[in-house]
């Protein structure tokens, strides 16, 4: 039966751009098999079912060959199966719609984009109207 190393089966199907970045993952507990976590030299076989953190959402992927070397995007489902829950991606979803309201530390300034939808999403609707019934009086 075929084995590989995590940390590498990882960046050949890639779920991680490099190898060193899955490593990362492994060494900051944010991978696991059966719910153990694992370290990046632990071997996989087929059959085995991967967690990895990718906050906010934890992606779960089934293992249908052990590999080693990087294939092309068109070869990965043959390697792996994902089997992340639904719940997971709606999470995703909801991430994204407020993302620019609880901005995680760290990630820089926001953007003009950003700073405009957070301005308009906080700004009060009665102010927007400036039509006063009323007229300032200079003289009195």
């Amino acid at each position: 039966m075929a084995e590989a190393r995590i940390d590498k089966w990882m960046w050949a199907v890639r779920i991680f751009k490099t190898r060193t970045i899955a490593a990362e993952a492994c060494k900051m507990n944010r991978v696991t098999i059966n719910g153990a976590y694992v370290k990046a030299s632990r071997m996989i076989k087929p059959g085995d079912v991967i967690q990895v953190k990718k906050p906010p959402i934890t992606y779960s992927f089934k293992v249908l060959q052990a590999i080693e070397k990087r294939v092309g995007a068109k070869l990965v489902p043959d390697m792996m199966e994902n089997v992340t829950t639904p719940d997971q991606y709606e999470l995703l979803e909801m991430s994204k719609i407020s993302g620019f309201i609880d901005r995680a530390r760290g990630t820089g300034r926001p953007t003009k984009k950003d700073r405009r939808s957070l301005e308009e999403f906080t700004a009060p609707e009665f102010m927007d109207d400036f039509d006063f019934d009323f007229d300032f009086d200079e003289d009195k």
